[in-house]
């Protein structure tokens, strides 16, 4: 069985798809822009593209009880691999002990033209 989960506090989809899809214990987030929620514009910079993204994670996993403690793997989509370093940076600010297992890929473009795109997979018992 599965539960499709929205959160008011993440963007709306912007394409056919859930925010996130829980089933059993496990909670797949879909990929996350930096858009804010409020106004629906994507966010400039990388940085603050990335905090966006952070806070739109946290605002779906929330639903679930589940925090960024929960998640077991992320998939980062990004526009330009020479920024990988300011990215494990920034991601360091987010996951601080027991890593989640992560993928990073240089992709052409991103919806909306955005930098980066997190997509990942939680765990909520």
């Amino acid at each position: 069985m599965k539960e499709v989960l929205f959160s008011k506090d993440a963007p709306v989809p912007i394409g056919p798809y859930s925010q996130a899809i829980k089933t059993g214990n496990l909670i797949f987030l879909s990929g996350q822009i930096g858009i804010n929620p409020s106004t629906g514009s994507l966010f400039t910079t990388l940085e603050e593209q990335f905090h966006q993204i952070m806070k739109n994670i946290q605002a779906i996993l929330k639903i679930s009880n589940a925090s960024l403690d929960s998640i077991i793997k992320t998939t980062i989509f990004i526009t330009n691999m020479s920024e990988f370093p300011q990215i494990n940076d920034l991601y360091k600010q987010y996951f601080t002990s027991s890593f989640p297992a992560r993928s990073t890929v240089e992709v052409s473009k991103l919806p909306k033209s955005a930098l980066i795109e997190i997509e990942a997979i939680a765990w909520a018992p």
